[in-house]
């Protein structure tokens, strides 16, 4: 399917929804995935910071049009590059889990951006959720948006009509429902551990340290 101005505006209706995270049983909260298929990229590549090296490994999978995910990424996620990832204590893997057409579009228009420029977009489009995500009309709401991080509408068409790279957003997607159980967002794996919702970085500290 095209992302189409058309499939945007039925995608609407929907955006009530999408800020919401679903609530998991205590018991999966505990659940731990194999690190060896964890880690197999996507078909578009995976989009890291981060050593190497480091010691401790998160995936994250999100959707742009989540609420509880811009919430992390505007309160926790500062500290939590500044304090980890930037200190080489730990790896950041940052991974696509649209729950609705506008949230694919996005990560369609980050993935167009040169790589370097892949997490200020994301980053960018956290900040100013509101404005382009819980709109009457997303489709038009988006393309003005793009055009301030460097899109004209037919670049911003371009990308949203490009079915192999909306097949393989949706591919990373189900690969993590089906595989991992991802059933939520934001939904982190922490060495292989995993852990939902929008944590605090006190929360994401202490996970982390226990694993240092």
């Amino acid at each position: 399917m095209n992302l189409t101005r058309r499939h945007l505006l039925q995608a609407a209706s929907g955006l009530a929804i999408t800020g919401a995270v679903m609530t998991l049983p205590a018991a999966a909260m505990a659940e731990t995935v194999n690190m060896e298929e964890l880690l197999k990229p996507g078909p578009l590549g995976d989009k890291i910071l981060g050593s190497e090296d480091a010691p401790v490994t998160i995936v994250e999978y999100a959707s742009m049009t989540c609420g509880h995910c811009a919430h992390f990424h505007k309160t926790t996620y500062p500290a939590l590059k500044a304090d980890y990832i930037d200190t080489g204590k730990v790896r950041f893997i940052f991974r696509e889990f649209p729950l609705d057409a506008v949230a694919a579009a996005a990560f369609m228009l980050a993935r167009s951006m040169p790589d370097d420029k892949y997490f200020e977009i994301v980053d960018t489009m956290f900040e100013q959720q509101s404005v382009w995500a819980f709109t009457d009309n997303p489709y038009n709401s988006l393309l003005n948006f793009s055009k301030q991080i460097g899109f004209t509408q037919e670049s911003f068409e371009k990308a949203l009509t490009n079915q192999g790279l909306l097949d393989a957003v949706n591919a990373v997607r189900d690969r993590g429902a089906n595989e991992f159980g991802v059933n939520a967002t934001p939904t982190f794996f922490i060495n292989g551990e995993k852990q939902s919702g929008a944590l605090s970085i006190e929360e994401m500290g202490k996970l982390i340290n226990d694993k240092l």
